[in-house]
């Protein structure tokens, strides 16, 4: 077996060959480097469309709770798509729910919950959804306050009702 000749070539012989320690790849074989995310997570495009629907659901539950203090001690929910019980039988083969309630009792607040998947299919763009995400909501806040929907966004079922 033939000696380095030098000890900087023995470190490096040996390490080469030592399987206990692979060294970490910085590239890959075609010399590129790691890729990183496509976006930061600051920018829209990283957000998931359950976040952005969350943040329309959101908007439109603080746009509400400012002239409607007593919704801070309603609970709101997203779930992906109904669940098709007994009594929900009547809902028929052509509609689905694109929210609903379940009404205080026992020290539990009332709730409301909107159905992410069936908004989402209804819709085409993000200023569409978001007009149909707050009409679905005022609408189910009328039913927990007994009021009217108009009555409790007086811009209800506005295509464009912006603040």
């Amino acid at each position: 077996m033939e000696r380095p000749a030098n000890a900087e070539n023995a470190e490096n012989a040996e390490t080469a060959d030592d399987p206990a320690e692979p060294r970490p790849r910085r590239r890959d074989r075609h010399g590129r480097g790691m890729r990183g995310p496509v976006a930061p997570p600051q920018v829209p495009l990283a957000a998931s469309r359950a976040e952005v629907f969350a943040d329309l659901v959101q908007d439109s539950v603080e746009r509400l709770e400012r002239r409607w203090p007593q919704l801070g001690e309603v609970d709101f929910l997203i779930l992906e798509v109904p669940r098709l019980t007994a009594e929900d039988e009547a809902w028929g083969a052509d509609t689905v729910p694109l929210g609903g309630i379940v009404p205080a009792r026992d020290g539990t607040p009332a709730r409301v919950v909107v159905y992410r998947r069936p908004v989402e299919i209804r819709t085409k763009g993000r200023d569409e959804r978001a007009a149909l995400v707050h009409d679905v909501v005022v609408e189910q806040v009328a039913e927990v306050l007994g009021l009217t929907p108009e009555t409790v966004d007086p811009r209800y079922g506005d295509a464009d009702g912006e603040e």
